[in-house]
């Protein structure tokens, strides 16, 4: 089959308005060289109100002001684009796009006034501003800054769009079937082109309405476009960041930190889980649902030859040459919730359904007045403060205690260390931190180890520091 790389590219590799736009040009170029390829775009970053931040950020801020009766100057919408557009493009690509670009800040209006009418950020609305001021905006305009550079590029627009999902709309679920109904656009695309432009995050419904994956959907996108033309191409899935996959988060550990050659998606699912922004963990569950076995590469945009590959398992030979432990990563703000464990096996498989909320971890049990009970680790302590009375109608007694941090080990080969759980603790202890609980399974591939949430960093930095555990 035809080979195809499917090109991820998020708002840091983009830069603030677009500085980095020319590194991502030059990579392409090497890209097609060998293949065909499929970029994913995620909206870009800029300056707002003093911070960098994302423009699905920036429009979601301006659309809760709408909808709190407070409208405010949406122009950033517009003149982000237009500062990329004016840097990077001449006439008469420029004035093309600027004409594309009213037509999206004219959906992007009509759905604010929306929003302030019905005092509701939520649905098509919601989705329709997402996308028209950040994804298809960026992915239009990167078609044309492609192609004023000589590329053979076009984007993909709504009317083609490939990604069918249900109809939930703020964490949509993406439909295999229906998608394939849409994709003979799609090839065509890819097959007259040496390079297409398509905006990550965003679906649309069978009957055409736009909808929206949960943050980070991007990745998802360029899972899902992988998964569908996995039967008409060769593919490969590249994410393309500031540095491949390390060995913790260099915001918290600033020395000795090594590169990691090799993960298994189980690994890698793991580490996107609990805190190390690899890529969205659902991108590589979708993946696995559709029982494939697609390429993943984590690649250093400045220095490709700088990468992480990410298969469905590893080789023995694979397992042998890298550590045993991988990665240290840890998260903040989770939540423990008790429950007697009848009760517990009801609402596990009620949040099993519900695809958009996928991060909770059952832990051991343990008994308390003869029953048996059992824990949750919610690694977003913020959900289920917003759903406390679901817990309460499955079991009145439930406990949630807030303010929890973990920690996690990541390897599937670190059951092979001897004492690495008493060792672990041993380094922990050390540092006088409590530590709440350990919980460690071999079947999953990670040691849990449960602190106060301010804990979080000191423990991943301890861990790590250890060679002789890490390396």
């Amino acid at each position: 089959m035809e080979p195809l790389v499917i090109a991820k590219f998020g708002g840091s590799a983009l830069g603030v308005d677009g500085v980095k736009i020319p590194i991502i040009i030059d990579r392409i170029r090497e890209l097609k060289k060998k293949s065909k390829i499929i970029c994913v775009f995620s909206a870009p970053l800029t300056n707002y109100e003093g911070k960098n931040m994302s423009m699905t950020d920036v429009a979601i801020r301006i659309s809760k002001n709408y909808a709190s009766s407070n409208p405010v100057d949406i122009d950033i919408l517009k003149t982000v684009y237009l500062e990329i557009s004016n840097r990077y493009l001449s006439n008469p690509g420029r004035l093309n796009f600027e004409s594309e670009l009213e037509r999206f800040n004219k959906t992007v209006l009509i759905s604010l006034k929306q929003v302030a009418e019905n005092r509701r950020f939520v649905d098509v609305s919601r989705s329709r501003i997402l996308a028209y001021s950040g994804e298809i905006v960026i992915s239009s305009l990167m078609d044309y800054i492609l192609k004023s550079n000589g590329i053979k590029s076009s984007s993909v627009n709504m009317n083609e769009w490939p990604i069918v999902t249900d109809d939930n709309f703020e964490a949509a679920s993406f439909l295999l079937d229906e998608s394939k109904n849409q994709m003979d656009s799609l090839i065509r695309l890819v097959k007259e082109n040496d390079v297409l432009c398509i905006g990550g995050f965003i679906g649309k419904t069978v009957d055409g309405l736009e909808t929206t994956y949960e943050r980070g959907g991007s990745d998802r996108s360029a899972a899902d476009l992988g998964i569908l033309l996995s039967s008409q191409f060769n593919v490969i899935l590249d994410f393309e960041k500031d540095n491949s996959v390390l060995s913790a988060d260099p915001k918290i550990v600033s020395k000795n930190l090594h590169n990691v050659k090799t993960l298994s998606y189980n690994e890698a699912k793991l580490a996107g889980m609990f805190g190390m922004k690899i890529l969205d963990p659902i991108a590589i569950k979708d993946i696995d649902d559709h029982d494939l076995n697609l390429i993943i590469l984590v690649t250093n945009i400045s220095n490709p030859s700088n990468y992480t590959q990410i298969l469905k398992h590893l080789s023995d030979d694979e397992h042998e040459t890298e550590a045993k432990i991988k990665i240290v990563t840890g998260k903040k703000n989770c939540a423990i919730v008790r429950m007697e464990s009848i009760a517990a096996s009801h609402i596990a498989a009620l949040f099993e359904k519900q695809r958009q909320y996928h991060d909770f971890i059952k832990l051991s049990p343990y008994k308390k007045d003869n029953l048996e009970m059992t824990r949750f680790l919610f690694l977003d302590g913020d959900y289920v403060k917003r759903h406390e009375k679901v817990f309460r109608s499955f079991y009145s007694k439930v406990e949630m205690v807030y303010g929890r941090g973990v920690v996690t080990l990541i390897g599937d080969s670190m059951w092979k260390i001897p004492k690495i759980v008493s060792d672990t603790s041993s380094i922990v202890s050390q540092q006088d931190i409590n530590i709440l609980n350990i919980d460690a399974q071999e079947e999953t591939s990670r040691i849990l180890i449960l602190v106060e949430d301010q804990n979080v960093e000191e423990v991943i930095r301890s861990i790590h520091s250890k060679g002789s555990i890490i390396n």
